[in-house]
This record gives C-alpha cells, structure tokens and sequence, in this order.
C-alpha cells in the first residue's frame, strides 16, 4: 500500500467550501479501483486545518489518481481557498497487512 497524509491549512471563512469539494473528490476517488481508502479528517481546535488519508494500492494507482477529472477539478476548486500550499507525507504499510485492506 501507498499510504500519503495531505496537510491542508484553508481560509477560515473557506472551511465549508473545502469541505464541499473534498468530499466530492474523496466520493469519486473510491470508485477508482486503486483506491482502498480516502478519509478527510478536521482537526478539532482548529477547523480550517485539514488531513486527507489517502491509501493505493500501488504507487501507479497513486499515479493515476493525479490524472483522473475529480482530482484535477478539486485541485483547480480549492487552491484559493488555502492559506497556504498542502503539503504531502507519504507512508508504506506495516499493519494490517496489505491483504487486509
């Protein structure tokens, strides 16, 4: 598995709209076959600050994810909202293991 966690820091008064286009990308982003998981997470003490989880099944579906409309119409949507360019962290798998998923 390729695992990435995207920091995202938005405008406070753009929460909800990041928020609106996120979860239209992370719905159609779990119909791609290479997805195993997309979870938006929103930091309690801070609201417009956000985790996207996102987990391939190989690093060419992360490739290919990059590539799809959803992706690309999210990232054109939601780039004036940020207060800052996200930022990527990305992981490999330990438990559970890959067959799990």
């Amino acid at each position: 598995m390729h695992i990435v966690h995207v920091t995202v820091q938005v405008k406070p008064t753009m929460a909800e709209a990041f928020v609106e286009a996120t979860l239209a990308n992370a719905k159609n982003s779990l119909q791609e076959p290479g997805v195993a998981r997309f979870d938006i997470l929103r930091q309690q003490d801070d609201p417009a600050r956000f985790v996207l989880v996102e987990v391939y099944r190989t690093a060419h579906d992360a490739a290919l994810h990059k590539e799809t409309a959803h992706y690309l119409a999210w990232r054109e949507r939601v780039a004036p909202l940020m207060e800052a360019p996200r930022s990527s962290t990305w992981f490999v798998n330990v438990f559970p293991v890959d067959a799990a998923w």
